[in-house]
């Protein structure tokens, strides 16, 4: 875990993207190949990275978006600023899948970083990436009982 002042705002983003990259080099991926690194920030300031970790069994496999999550989260973490995405693709940047998508949403819309090899980057909103979506709203609006 990396600890970051925030000061400029490309100075910040920079450092996120950098973490990010350096998750990805502790991919386990002996099936796709495909790396891929994230790193979210904290509102105040702690950076959380995680890499993806395939399995044999597809399905059991975890994304790096949801390493990083459950890392900032198991230490009591919920507020978070930012996340960036990297991984070993050439030409183009790489999103989160349609699962990070909605456990990033549980905890805000907060920018998302896609970047690339190269370290440009594209930034999106969650509500950009993941319109209309599902969220605990829902489940006050119909009464639901409150376990958190």
């Amino acid at each position: 875990m990396a600890n970051l002042k925030t000061g400029e705002a490309d100075d910040w983003i920079k450092s996120l993207i950098q973490e990010s990259n350096k998750a990805k080099e502790f991919s386990y991926c002996p099936y796709s190949q495909l790396q891929v690194g994230s790193a979210l920030l904290t509102e105040d300031g702690k950076i959380f990275s995680g890499c993806n970790v395939e399995n044999a069994c597809f399905y059991l496999g975890l994304c790096a978006e949801r390493n990083a999550i459950n890392k900032a989260v198991s230490e009591g973490y919920r507020k978070f600023k930012a996340i960036a995405v990297s991984s070993n693709l050439e030409d183009r940047v790489i999103p989160p899948c349609g699962a990070c998508r909605q456990v990033i949403r549980e905890f805000g819309d907060i920018p998302v970083f896609m970047t690339k090899v190269d370290g440009s980057y594209t930034m999106m909103t969650l509500e950009e990436l993941l319109p209309l979506s599902w969220g605990a709203e829902y489940l006050e609006e119909l009464d639901f009982p409150k376990t958190v």
